[in-house]
């Protein structure tokens, strides 16, 4: 067994955090949108790493029609700075931006390299497979501005008010705690969710193969209609208390922008992850997925068309699960016989109606515990 963490992708750990960059002096100041402050703060803290900045205009294309930076890493979104045609107009290649929040407070500076066109049309076909604006990462994407600023950023304050700041480990304190516990191997789950008696089943099957897990919810922008991510740590840390190891299991969040880009984002988060120092990463059904707009394992599939050694990172693919009544616990489609009427599937329309009548889904589909904070919260 390997006596080290996996290595960050690309090889070393970015970090753009620098106080030295508050004196900077602006040539232009700009307001970040909300996926942009997200974006900013992985680049910052090393969660996007190799990426020192906002990119160019040859790894932007490389990256929508090969998925790979111009290096040759393995890269599956642009992740980009796009303003309005008015405001481009204004700054010149070699001017330093101020990069604000939406309180008008400074997170950092980006030094402009280059400006160019936001084919939009590319980005949506490549990396979303539609330009349907009913898709919700289409449909941000289109709301962006038309010109795209690239260059390196120094950043000054990653996040002025972060979520959660207990669980808010960047990838060198989790590297580092990971270290302290004596893991090596770590299975990384992600969820934008409560974890449900089949999440639970994946992660527990994880954790026989692996020194621990770490629970990574997503906590950065999502779509209107998500549970709030306040309501979902709650349902995490009771979970994890009653119903994990504490010496194998660990629950810190992602600060990161949710895209849903089904197979594409599989891709993202393996690679974030991989930075946070984890070996292993479970890929279920639909992943990062939304509607109808990807098939159901194609994010396991796309993980066989990546190159050799392109990440470090190994995929856990894991199949449907739910209860049989027949087995008497948790099964698949590879541990246990389809059969008309045996196993507890509820959709999460049902689930929802349910949750607001005040009734408690079956404890063989989610933990009581988690059903009473969800019922609560939907009584506010």
């Amino acid at each position: 067994m390997s006596t080290q963490l996996v290595a960050p992708h690309g090889g070393t750990l970015v970090n753009r955090i620098d106080s030295t960059a508050q004196g900077t002096k602006a040539d232009a100041v700009i307001t970040l949108t909300d996926r942009q402050q997200c974006d900013l703060e992985m680049i910052a803290i090393g969660a996007m790493s190799p990426l020192t900045g906002f990119m160019g205009s040859a790894d932007y294309a490389s990256v929508c029609e090969r998925m790979q930076l111009g290096t040759g890493n393995v890269w599956p979104i642009p992740i980009t700075c796009a303003v309005d045609t008015a405001t481009a107009d204004k700054i010149n290649v070699g001017a330093e931006v101020q990069l604000n929040d939406g309180k008008g407070r400074v997170l950092g500076f980006l030094k402009v390299e280059e400006k160019y066109p936001h084919d939009k049309r590319l980005q949506a076909v490549s990396v979303f497979k539609t330009e349907d604006t009913a898709h919700p990462g289409v449909k941000v994407l289109m709301g962006e501005g038309d010109v795209c600023l690239a260059g390196p950023i120094r950043v000054v304050t990653a996040n002025h008010e972060p979520e959660f700041p207990e669980y808010n480990l960047p990838p060198a304190k989790t590297r580092a705690e990971f270290e302290r516990r004596g893991w090596h191997t770590v299975v990384a789950f992600q969820t934008r969710n409560p974890i449900h008696r089949a999440h639970e089943y994946l992660t527990k099957c994880a954790q026989e193969i692996c020194d621990g897990l770490l629970v990574h919810p997503l906590v950065g922008q999502t779509q209107e209609g998500d549970i709030p991510a306040d309501v979902r740590m709650k349902c995490y840390t009771a979970l994890l208390e009653k119903y994990y190891h504490p010496d194998h299991t660990m629950l810190s969040v992602l600060p990161a922008a949710m895209r849903y880009a089904g197979p594409r984002e599989a891709i993202l988060h393996a690679i974030l992850r991989q930075n946070y120092g984890c070996s292993h990463f479970i890929v279920g059904r639909d992943h990062a997925g939304v509607g109808q707009y990807y098939g159901t394992y194609d994010a396991q599939q796309i993980f066989d068309e990546l190159p050799a050694g392109g990440l470090k990172i190994m995929p856990l693919k894991f199949e449907h699960a739910a209860w049989s009544k027949r087995a008497g616990g948790m099964v698949s489609g590879k541990t246990f016989p389809k059969i008309e009427g045996d196993q507890i599937f509820l959709s999460g329309t049902k689930v929802r109606e349910m949750l607001r009548a005040g009734e408690r889904p079956p404890e063989e589909f989610t933990r009581p515990e988690v059903a009473d904070i969800l019922i609560a919260s939907m009584k506010q």
